[in-house]
C-alpha cells in the first residue's frame, strides 16, 4: 500500500479539488467545450498517460453521462473514426499536443482559438495541465482501480 495523499497532502488537494469546481462550473455551461468533450479529453489523456484508475474512472463517468460506448471505444484511434465533431477533434488535439509535451507555435496556437475560442482554450488548457497532474498522482499513488466509486 502507499502513502494516502489525501491524508497526508489534504491542503493541495483542496486546491486540486478547487480546480476541479471551477472546470466543471465552466464545462458544464460551455456551449464550445461542453463538458462530454471534457470527458473525452480526460479519458483520452489518461490513456496517453497509461493511467488505470483515472480510465476507469473517466470510463464511468462518461458512460453515467450518457456518452456511447462506440466513441469511447474509439477514442483510442479518434483522428480515424467518424464518430467526433470539429470542436472535438480540436480539442482532442490539443490535448494530445499539450501532453506529450510539444511546443506550440503561433499558427496552431491561432487555428485552436479560431475553432474554440480563447476562454474554452483557456479553459481547457487548465483541464488539460490538471488531469495530467491527477494521471501523475494516481500512476505514483496507485489508488485501487474503481475505488473512486466508494468515496
Amino acid at each position: 500500500m502507499r502513502a494516502n495523499y489525501f491524508e497526508l497532502a489534504g491542503k493541495a488537494m483542496k486546491i486540486l479539488m478547487s480546480q476541479e469546481q471551477y472546470l466543471i462550473e465552466q464545462f458544464t455551461q460551455s456551449e464550445t467545450v461542453p463538458k462530454a468533450t471534457w470527458e473525452l479529453v480526460k479519458l483520452r489523456i489518461s490513456q496517453i498517460n497509461q493511467c488505470a484508475f483515472c480510465i476507469d474512472m473517466h470510463t464511468s463517468e462518461a458512460l453515467g453521462d450518457g456518452e456511447s460506448p462506440e466513441r469511447i471505444i474509439g477514442l483510442s484511434a479518434w483522428k480515424d473514426m467518424p464518430f467526433y465533431s470539429e470542436k472535438e477533434r480540436v480539442a482532442l488535439a490539443w490535448a494530445e499536443q499539450l501532453t506529450y509535451g510539444n511546443l506550440v507555435n503561433d499558427e496552431q496556437y491561432q487555428n485552436v482559438v479560431k475553432v474554440l475560442g480563447e476562454q474554452a482554450v483557456v479553459d481547457l488548457t487548465i483541464a488539460i495541465n490538471a488531469i495530467n497532474s491527477w494521471n501523475r498522482i494516481a500512476k505514483t499513488f496507485k489508488p485501487e482501480v474503481g475505488s473512486y466509486k466508494a468515496a
